[in-house]
């Protein structure tokens, strides 16, 4: 009875050892989001610690900071300083140390030529953007290397609109406007509609707007309430000029990366796709919720643009699309940017057709994972 007694006390004893070794063994890791606090962007970052937890069978999990640790104009130096161990990355604002990308990334226009609904374009792009990184674009990725990154994956808005301080329905109306940008391509058709394109950060652009600095953000429609435009926004022009702001939803420090065994990687692969559709789902979402809200405030009005203002917008597109490759080879020096954006238009196109019946963050994310997410070679990929 002892020796059974005993035996039972050995095995108690040892079990306790191993779960509380494997406790100590477990890795955190510090994921920085320049998104505020209870935003769509933050409520993804929670739901990617979740899933690393949950894929990695406990041996790594994530602490979120959202906007604390490091902002949207700091993340890239962060990530590359190891401040954070992995960061949602706006590579519009390191347009220096990423310009294979952002060369990519700017032809997102090109979705007005689809079909898709208004508020399906961010599903697609997100998913066309990780598909090419991922398997088309070596030196995209060797981009990320540089600065001590390895990419991760893709997050995208849903369609760019002007919110404004003031009606902007026709193309007259646009002329002298002070409008912020979100990147090279919107800075561009803000010239082309001889209006005058401003730099300025997303976490700026609630003050510029109060204050008059800025006349209207080219923005996508749920930042009304992730920032709080609604407050200080009073007019909405709906369809122009369109294109979505696709991004690095996850991009993780290259010696953290590195740190982590198979099961581990392969955790934050499966906790980016998690991330990447949640945050575009969200987008999505709001986009619909936060126009059927400003219909029906006072202080807001919803416009549609002017005949002439959309076949603007369309030439300018068509126009911009042969010119996008040029203004980087000029620029950056890329040789090969007409190409790259050859192999990337079909991709985009594929996409289109593949998130029509998406009804769910659920749904896109098993989209993403078995399409994108689960083929990345984590042995191989960032080494």
């Amino acid at each position: 009875m002892r020796k059974t007694r005993h035996l039972s006390a050995m095995v108690s004893a040892a079990v306790l050892t191993t779960a509380m070794l494997g406790q100590a063994q477990a890795t955190e890791l510090k994921y920085a989001t320049g998104y505020p606090p209870n935003s769509i962007g933050s409520k993804a970052a929670d739901r990617y610690a979740e899933a690393l937890k949950e894929h990695s069978g406990g041996t790594l999990t994530g602490k979120v900071y959202p906007q604390t640790l490091l902002n949207f104009m700091e993340m890239s130096d962060g990530l590359r300083d190891g401040m954070a161990d992995a960061g949602a990355v706006l590579l519009t604002y390191a347009s220096t140390q990423y310009p294979r990308v952002n060369l990519v990334g700017e032809s997102s226009m090109l979705l007005e030529f689809t079909d898709l609904e208004q508020h399906r374009a961010g599903m697609a792009f997100g998913g066309a953007m990780a598909e090419y990184m991922f398997n088309h674009c070596e030196s995209c990725l060797d981009e990320f290397t540089e600065q001590n990154q390895v990419y991760a994956g893709a997050g995208a808005s849903t369609r760019y609109m002007l919110l404004c301080n003031e009606p902007v329905t026709t193309v007259e109306d646009l002329k002298g406007k002070r409008l912020r940008h979100g990147g090279a391509n919107w800075s561009r058709w803000a010239e082309a509609m001889e209006a005058s394109p401003v730099s300025m950060s997303v976490n700026e652009m609630y003050e510029g707007i109060s204050q008059g600095v800025l006349d209207c953000t080219i923005q996508s429609t749920p930042e009304l309430t992730i920032f709080k435009m609604m407050e200080v926004v009073t007019h909405i022009t709906t369809d122009v000029p369109g294109g979505v702001y696709g991004t690095s939803s996850n991009s993780i420090n290259r010696d953290f990366w590195q740190s982590l065994d198979s099961k581990q990687r392969e955790a934050v692969m499966y906790a980016t796709a998690v991330t990447s559709a949640d945050i575009t789902w969200a987008y999505a979402k709001a986009s619909l919720d936060n126009l059927e809200t400003a219909r029906k405030l006072e202080e807001i009005t919803v416009h549609t643009p002017s005949e002439g203002l959309v076949e603007a917008n369309r030439n300018f597109i068509r126009a911009d699309l042969e010119r996008i490759a040029s203004a980087y080879q000029e620029r950056y020096g890329i040789a090969d940017g007409e190409k790259m954006l050859a192999e990337f238009r079909p991709i985009v196109e594929k996409w289109a057709g593949m998130v029509d019946d998406i009804d769910s963050p659920e749904a896109l994310t098993k989209l993403y994972w078995d399409e994108v997410y689960s083929k990345v070679d984590v042995d191989k990929h960032g080494f």
